[in-house]
């Protein structure tokens, strides 16, 4: 990607501290228009839809995860030459805002029905103009390189328009209709919700087990909602259960209501569990509502939408359902009707995710989508490849799902949100009316008072955005987006939604060029380190701007992505992201000392002629990354890639390069001169590979290392394609070997690290590594012996190509006392470690009970404890005076 005019070097700061400088750089990149897409543009596009937050919502742990995946994504494919659009936006979100207004106007004495619609509606537009969208600005901190100038509302003009479109087709195409079926019901809120807005939760009940009739024809059925028997229409058993086989075809007495009801044979029932029998509530249970409709039962509803006792023409009509659940249970016991209870009971029930009340499966008269075709569509996209599901194995589920999708209900029972554009004349008339069409005016019209379900909108989220359905140029250019990143664990509703309504309503398009997005990149969910699912009732929540206050934006993307394996949950923690900073505060050292060196970005490297084993091994290194990388995040394998150039950075780069580096710059003359090339080239193509994962501070290193305008619009990395110098690595692999095992044997004599003893250094022409001498000597504190040399220590270092001796003269820089206190002190602690370990070992109570892999480990760990008293007493052996 060309980039504008060079800028001045930025000078860096003494040290790294991102609230200084992380908000100044976003302004920059979003004044300087880098995250603003171009659709007239020559350049390829890619394009991904955020999957829109609550215009309630704030940035948690969640957001943060997917928004680091995204952006990382984007910023990738913007330095790879392409059109990047990362659209933003967010949904109205209809129960939970109209929750939260109605709760407001309650603390000011308001009933939002005595405001009514229209009054209501401009109080939720105020308090959306007002405090609605924080997560937006959250969102800049995060660093989300999204383009604010698309920036989308579900309820904007444009999208609104795209769903009175989107109904207006369904609908005369006969995919849309009327019915009253069985859903999901919210009492507090006096709606259906979707399954979605259901949270199953495990809750201490009842089970109450009652008797119908008496005599021979007694039946007895156990419910947890005993309140729910007087909307009863059937006992149910099975047609193969012998016991009950000829009560099949009778009726029999339902105790309270005054009122017969059939027994009916239906092979859902599970004839061995509980009594064999079960009672049949079709308007109050998803599965009797199944029973009703296979026998043709009546369906009375005996809740209205308050979830209180209606219409039985019981002493109970007008009790709440939990009163009425205690009633009605004491009425059958003061009859003698109650065979069994079971309390506490330990079951699961449905509750509604925004009120947080047990949700009431209840029939009600909804709009629905018939999804039979939309599904089959949604479902053949996949399997024939047009678009991909990563990782492969979570397609089964996608399939599981798409393949056995019951009608949609869509309608809600509230005023925030997109009204149904139905009208019903004084005639019974019923006019679907366009959004380019002028409703039915005169007397006795009157528009449907339901809104649309929350995620018909969002359905239609990867076209409505870009201009759907007009042929925009965005559309033309952006559509199919390119992929879809999202959890799996809305895989199932929004995705499956979106790629029904995207294939349906884009079905103009060759099929290739239908569907919503070409992949599907499914995530997990952020744990704790536990792997515990993060909640506030278990305390262990994470909030990601205050990690971002304290760590740095960096730190915590850093964190986010090394998290990230395809489709599996994320563990996090604090000692995680503060081990991120580490990370980010070694890259900025190691960029600083470079520059301090005066190392500069090569217009092109050195021939490999003029490079050292040490140059050609990084250079190389560097190269195997960018493939490497390359292909992980094709794959969408964050976590490895993000690991990949964690242990390149800290491992090979800091550790070993920069160290080596500093001899051959002490070197002078062109070797210097040659080495500040290799540096800057390196920390070149290492600060664009991070970018994406960590963009401010690369931001900050990259304009100060080459001058230039932004990391943000620089090339990606390719590869340089020299063949890789396996002989150079070979050597600095042993140059590495052998200086770790200096090192180790330096620890083990008591030296302190920075200690200057003389050795000998024998063999190191027979391994090949006699040019490496004054880097190892350097790299491990070795001075040349002089004439009175006397070597009181040695070691031998077995490298690939033979032994290097190292003779060393300990005399005086060892403190004999102080060492042999040391080391008794840890043979003390060793000693008693293996006695722990064999007392347990020879327990047969232990040995014959405990885990196999539990036996194991213990013997292991004996093991070592002997290890480690051997070589403390060779050690001590070797000490003056021993």
């Amino acid at each position: 990607m060309t980039q504008t005019s060079p800028a001045q070097p930025r000078e860096l700061p003494s040290t790294w501290n991102p609230a200084d400088v992380e908000a100044e750089l976003y302004q920059r990149w979003v004044d300087a228009g880098y995250f603003t897409a171009d659709a007239n543009s020559d350049r390829p596009p890619f394009s991904i839809v955020i999957p829109p937050p609550n215009v309630t919502g704030s940035l948690h742990i969640g957001h943060a995860f997917e928004h680091t995946l995204m952006d990382l994504l984007t910023r990738r494919r913007r330095m790879q030459g392409y059109e990047a659009l990362w659209l933003p936006g967010m949904d109205h979100a209809s129960i939970a805002v109209q929750a939260l207004v109605e709760r407001q106007l309650q603390q000011e004495g308001i009933d939002h029905r005595e405001l009514g619609r229209e009054g209501f509606l401009e109080r939720v537009w105020q308090w959306k103009e007002q405090h609605g969208g924080a997560i937006l600005s959250q969102m800049r901190h995060l660093g989300d390189g999204v383009d604010w100038t698309r920036e989308r509302f579900t309820m904007d003009a444009g999208l609104s328009r795209a769903v009175n479109t989107m109904f207006k087709r369904l609908y005369d195409d006969g995919l849309i209709y009327r019915a009253e079926q069985l859903v999901n019901w919210s009492p507090e809120m006096r709606t259906a919700i979707s399954d979605i807005e259901v949270e199953h939760r495990e809750v201490e009940g009842e089970l109450v087990t009652m008797r119908y009739g008496d005599g021979d024809s007694a039946l007895e059925v156990a419910t947890t909602r005993v309140e729910t028997m007087l909307g009863d229409t059937a006992i149910a058993v099975h047609p193969e259960d012998e016991r009950y086989r000829h009560l099949v075809g009778t009726e029999i007495e339902l105790p309270l209501a005054g009122r017969k009801i059939p027994v009916v044979a239906d092979e859902h029932v599970d004839p061995e569990f509980g009594s064999g029998a079960v009672k049949v509530t079709p308007a109050h249970d998803p599965n009797d509502f199944e029973i009703g409709r296979r026998h043709d039962l009546p369906m009375p509803t005996i809740m209205d939408e308050r979830g209180r006792i209606t219409a039985t023409g019981t002493r109970f009509d007008g009790m709440d359902r939990f009163e009425a659940r205690v009633a009605v249970r004491e009425a059958l016991r003061e009859q003698g009707r109650i065979v069994a209870e079971k309390r506490p009971y330990t079951h699961s029930v449905g509750h509604s995710s925004r009120s947080k009340e047990p949700i009431e499966p209840r029939l009600s008269m909804q709009w629905f989508v018939k999804v039979g075709p939309l599904a089959k569509m949604a479902g053949d996209a996949v399997r024939d490849g047009r678009v991909e599901v990563h990782p492969p194995e979570l397609a089964k589920r996608y399939f599981d799902w798409i393949d056995n999708l019951h009608d949609w209900a869509i309608s809600r029972q509230m005023w925030w949100g997109h009204r149904i554009p139905i009208w019903y004349g004084p005639e019974g008339e019923v006019v679907c009316v366009g959004p380019d069409e002028q409703p039915p005016t005169g007397e006795g019209w009157r528009q449907d008072e339901d809104v649309l379900d929350t995620w018909f909108s969002s359905g239609l989220w990867p076209f409505s955005t870009l201009g759907w359905p007009d042929d925009t140029a965005d559309l033309r250019k952006f559509y199919p987006t390119s992929v879809l990143v999202t959890g799996y664990d809305i895989l199932f509703f929004w995705v499956a939604r979106m790629m029904m309504l995207g294939l349906y309503g884009m079905s103009d398009r060759e099929p290739e060029q239908a569907v919503p997005f070409r992949r599907i990149a499914l995530h997990g969910i952020v744990r704790d380190k536990h792997g515990k699912k993060m909640s506030k009732s278990s305390g262990n929540t994470v909030d990601p701007l205050q990690w971002i206050e304290t760590y740095g934006t960096d730190a915590v993307r850093f964190t986010l992505a090394r998290g990230a394996n395809p489709g599996a949950d994320a563990p996090m923690s604090d000692e995680w992201v503060a081990g991120a900073r580490s990370f980010v505060t070694k890259l900025f050292n190691a960029t600083k000392f470079a520059l301090g060196k005066d190392a500069h970005v090569p217009e092109r490297l050195p021939e490999r002629a003029e490079l050292t084993d040490a140059d050609r091994w990084i250079v190389d290194r560097a190269d195997a990354l960018i493939t490497e990388v390359d292909e992980l995040l094709e794959d969408f394998q964050f976590a490895k890639s993000v690991e990949a150039l964690y242990h390149f950075t800290w491992d090979e780069f800091c550790d070993w390069y920069v160290e080596l580096s500093k001899v051959q710059l002490d070197e002078g003359g062109q070797r210097a001169e040659t080495t500040r090339s290799v540096l800057g080239h390196v920390l070149d193509v290492l600060l664009r590979l991070l970018h994406p994962t960590v963009p401010f501070v690369t931001e900050a290193l990259w304009t100060a290392l080459t001058g230039r305008e932004s990391v943000v619009i620089a090339d990606w990395p390719t590869a340089t394609r020299h063949q890789a110098d396996t002989a150079a690595a070979e050597r600095i692999d042993a140059v590495r070997s052998l200086v770790t095992e200096i090192r180790r044997f330096r620890a083990d004599q008591g030296l302190k690290p920075n200690q200057k003893v003389a050795a000998e250094l024998a063999g190191l022409s027979e391994v090949g590594i006699a040019e490496h001498e004054a880097a190892v000597r350097t790299l491990v504190k070795l001075t040349e012996p002089g004439e009175e040399f006397d070597s009181s220590s040695e070691l031998r270092v077995g490298l690939s190509g033979g032994d290097v001796t190292v003779r060393l003269d300990l005399s005086g820089a060892v403190d004999v006392a102080a060492e042999r206190k040391r080391l008794n002190k840890d043979l003390e602690a060793a000693r008693k470690e293996l006695a722990g370990t064999e007392q347990k070992l020879n327990n047969p109570s232990f040995t014959e009970k405990a885990p196999d892999e539990v036996v194991d480990k213990i013997r292991t760990r004996r093991a070592n404890a002997l290890a480690e008293i051997e070589r403390i007493n060779t050690r001590l052996e070797s000490l003056p005076g021993a």
